[in-house]
């Protein structure tokens, strides 16, 4: 028994003409002829007979559409739900990976967003590093993901929400010629390193290494808010995403200036298992990150 047996029973029922039913549902006769034999076999009833005008239900058959026509509209209604989502009737909890940068820019107006069009869903946020997000992604902890992968696995989907630089940030007795900093007073300042891994270096370092230049980092933090506490209490630099520095560093008592280096830029981006490409509710998400940082730029 599968679906196409019983679209076929339903059709016959309806037009009683096997070659009406086979032109609605792109059937050759000898299909529906083959459909109507198994029909025959699994029920145990002749349940069409043919006469000059057609086919004929049997009393079996006039018995069994009411039930089958109701097992096929659940049918057909459980894949509707499947792939249609309505936010303001949407429950359930949504789980994002990402690490501190990304939940401080993304996920506060991105929970805006949701109060407003799906109230129903709450946030659960997973604080994972980069690597641990695919593993979260592929056992199915974590629903979406934030941040940014160079390599991406052939099973995650990603998606662009925008290009993110660095910007350099410190008391402003230190940046004096904010917004720019010259590379002799960079090296020269104390630096604090945002490192999840503990690392003492990081890309700044290397770039600086090219250029036969270094700087002296007297503290590694693995999170970007208690590093930005750390710059204003330390009087040391931080160099950090410049989203993240535009948003924070005046509440630190921070100033801003542009790095004397060129630093990679590096897309930040939602990503998804491939297993979830066709999701509603999932797909909905993403839409609304790509909303939400649609309408940050716009107000900025």
């Amino acid at each position: 028994m599968d679906l196409t047996l019983l679209l076929v029973f339903l059709g016959l029922v309806q037009h009683r003409k096997a070659a009406t039913v086979a032109a609605e549902l792109g059937l050759t006769q000898s299909a529906i002829s083959q459909a109507v034999k198994r029909l025959r076999d699994i029920f145990e009833d002749d349940l069409f007979l043919r006469r000059p005008h057609g086919m004929d239900p049997t009393t079996t058959a006039l018995a069994l559409e009411a039930p089958l026509r109701q097992a096929v509209e659940t049918l057909r209604g459980a894949l509707g739900t499947a792939r249609a989502f309505d936010p303001t009737e949407a429950e359930g909890v949504v789980r994002i990976a990402a690490i501190d940068a990304e939940q401080a820019v993304l996920i506060p107006p991105l929970a805006a967003r949701l109060r407003q069009t799906a109230p129903g869903l709450r946030l659960s946020v997973l604080p994972l590093g980069r690597t641990d997000a695919v593993e979260a992604l592929t056992d199915g902890r974590a629903d979406l993901a934030l941040g940014f992968m160079w390599d991406l696995p052939d099973a995650i989907l990603g998606q662009v929400l925008y290009q993110e630089g660095f910007l350099v940030v410190g008391l402003p007795r230190l940046l004096r010629s904010a917004p720019i900093i010259s590379i002799d007073a960079y090296c020269a300042a104390d630096h604090v390193l945002v490192s999840p891994a503990g690392d003492l270096r990081g890309v700044v370092d290397r770039r600086l290494e090219e250029m036969g230049r270094s700087r002296r980092i007297v503290l590694g933090l693995p999170a970007f808010l208690p590093a930005l506490a750390a710059a204003a209490d330390s009087g040391a630099l931080l160099t950090l995403p410049s989203r993240l520095a535009r948003r924070f560093a005046p509440a630190f008592g921070l100033v801003t200036a542009e790095p004397p280096i060129a630093v990679r830029s590096f897309p930040v981006s939602v990503f998804r298992h491939r297993r979830n490409e066709r999701d509603p509710r999932t797909g909905w998400m993403m839409h609304q990150l790509v909303a939400a940082m649609a309408q940050q730029a716009a107000e900025t």
